[in-house]
C-alpha cells in the first residue's frame, strides 16, 4: 500500500556532511530509513532547518524521498538548545510551505520535532510515530544536569503519541522508568550504511596491529578511559611495540591533520609520551570507517551511555569484535564473549585486560569478529527493518483511520 510519509527532524537535515555541526546519527538515520521506505514503494518528505542558505530548499534523494528545508526566520546555524524557540514559527512556515493535510502519517525525530509532531496531530490528527534518539534523563544520568524543558516535553510527547519506536530494550524500560503509562511501544534497531561490509575495503592498508575508536573526542564517550588504559598496557609492557591505537572524529578545530594530534590542552596531557602509537585522524567517511574497523583487532566502544550504539553495530557489521562499556544499548548491541567484550563503564583495568586477550589471541578476536559479522548480517541491515517499520506504520493507520482531527489553534506543550 503506497504511503505519503512525513519524517520530521528538525535539527537533523539528512542530507547535511556527517560531522559537521548537529549531523550525526540521527540524520544518517533519517537518510537510510527514509530511503530504505522509498525502495518499499513509500514516498517520503524530511522537514528540517534550513542552514545552509545556499542549499535549496527541496532536494531530492533515494528513490521516491525529498528534503524540505524551513527558515523559521534563522536560515542559518542553530545549536539545538535554542531551537525550542523557532518551533512555533518552524511550524506556521511548514503549514504555508507544504500541505499537511495530505500525509498519510508522520514520523517525528528527537523531542524537538516530536514537539512539532504534537501540534500536528492536534490539528490534522494523522498518525504519528516517535522515536527519540536519545532521552533527557539519559543524559541526566551521566552528566547530573537535567534539562527541564526537554524532560517535560519527552514526558508528555511520550504520552501523546500513537506509537513510539525504540532502538533497544534498554531504552524502552528507561521510558517506563520516568512516564507514567507511555503509549506502545515498538523495538525496533538502526540499520547499518551498505558501505560496513565484512569484505576488503577500500584505502590505506595498515600492517602493524591496532585498536579503533570512532566518535567524538568528549568525556563522556570514554575517550579518557580508552587512553588511560592504552597507556597502562604500554608502561607495563604487555603490548607488542608495534601496536597502535587509532582514533576518529573530531574537526580541523580538534585534532591536527597534519600530526595526527589533537589540539586540546587535556587531550594533549592524556597521551603525553605515546604520540607514537597513537594517531588522531580526524573525521572520516562511512567508507573509511568501514576500512578501519575492518582491519582493527578490535573497536572500542567506552562510553559513560549509549541509547544504541552505532559504531558498535557498525563495527560488528565490517566483522570486526568490539570492546564496549555495558551501558544503555551497548549491552545488547554487542554480544558478550559472542561478538566481542563487555567492560565496566569507567573501569580501566576491565578495558586493559579486554584489549591484550583480543591481541594475543588473534584465532578468538577472528572467531568474535565473524560471529559479529553475523550477528550485524541478521540485526542491522535497513531492508530487514524497514519492513518492520513499515508493517507499524500500516498497523497504527488502521487503527487510527478513524481518528478526529481536532483543531486546536494555540501553540503549547501538552494540555
Amino acid at each position: 500500500m503506497l504511503k505519503n510519509i512525513l519524517f520530521i527532524s528538525d535539527h537533523g537535515d539528512p542530507l547535511a556532511p556527517l560531522g559537521s555541526e548537529q549531523a550525526g546519527g540521527q540524520n544518517n538515520y533519517v537518510k537510510q530509513l527514509a530511503m530504505a521506505l522509498g525502495r518499499e514503494g513509500n514516498r517520503v518528505d524530511v522537514v528540517t532547518h534550513w542552514v545552509n542558505p545556499s542549499e535549496p530548499q527541496i532536494e531530492m534523494f533515494g528513490d521516491a524521498c525529498r528534503v524540505i528545508r524551513i527558515g523559521a526566520g534563522r536560515k542559518a546555524y542553530v545549536p539545538k538548545k535554542e531551537m525550542v524557540g523557532l518551533l512555533p514559527e518552524f511550524y506556521e512556515e511548514m503549514k504555508n510551505t507544504i500541505d499537511l493535510s495530505s500525509y498519510d502519517l508522520m514520523h517525528s525525530h528527537y523531542w524537538l520535532s516530536g514537539l512539532l509532531g504534537l501540534r500536528m496531530k492536534k490539528e490534522y490528527g494523522i498518525p504519528w510515530i516517535h522515536t527519540n534518539h536519545s532521552l533527557g534523563i539519559a543524559k541526566e544520568q551521566v552528566t547530573g544536569v537535567r534539562e527541564s524543558t526537554r524532560f517535560y516535553a519527552e514526558k508528555v510527547i511520550l504520552r501523546s503519541v500513537d506509537k513510539i519506536v525504540t532502538t533497544t530494550e534498554s531504552e524502552s524500560s528507561l521510558i517506563q522508568s520516568f512516564v507514567k503509562k507511555p503509549s506502545p511501544m515498538s523495538v525496533i534497531a538502526i540499520g547499518v550504511d551498505e558501505a560496513f561490509q565484512p569484505t576488503d575495503m577500500d584505502g590505506e592498508s595498515i600492517d602493524t596491529p591496532y585498536f579503533a575508536f570512532a566518535g567524538r573526542l568528549e568525556k563522556t564517550k570514554g575517550i579518557y578511559t580508552l587512553l588511560h588504559a592504552f597507556r597502562r598496557l604500554v608502561e607495563r609492557g604487555e603490548l607488542e611495540d608495534s601496536a597502535k591505537l587509532l582514533i576518529a572524529g573530531g574537526d580541523t578545530d580538534s585534532v591536527d591533520p597534519v600530526n595526527k594530534l589533537p589540539k586540546h590542552q587535556a587531550l594533549r596531557a592524556a597521551i603525553e609520551g605515546l604520540e607514537n602509537r597513537i594517531d588522531f585522524i580526524g573525521r572520516q567517511s562511512q567508507r573509511q570507517l568501514a576500512s578501519l574497523f575492518k582491519g582493527a583487532t578490535a573497536t572500542i566502544v567506552p562510553s559513560h551511555y549509549e541509547s544504541f550504539g552505532m559504531v558498535a553495530a557498525e563495527a560488528q557489521a565490517c566483522g570486526c569484535p568490539v570492546i564496549a562499556s555495558k551501558v544503555g544499548g551497548l549491552a545488547e548491541v554487542v554480544k558478550n564473549r559472542t561478538t566481542g567484550w563487555h567492560i565496566e563503564k569507567g573501569n580501566i583495568n576491565s578495558l586493559a585486560f579486554a584489549m591484550k586477550t583480543l591481541l594475543a589471541n588473534e584465532s578468538y578476536a577472528s572467531r568474535l569478529g565473524r560471529a559479529a559479522a553475523n550477528f550485524a548480517n541478521r540485526e542491522f541491515r535497513w531492508p530487514v527493518l524497514s519492513k518492520k517499520i513499515n508493517k507499524l506504520y500500516e498497523v497504527t493507520m488502521d487503527e487510527k483511520k478513524d481518528a478526529y482531527a481536532g483543531n486546536g489553534s494555540r501553540w503549547y506543550i501538552g494540555g
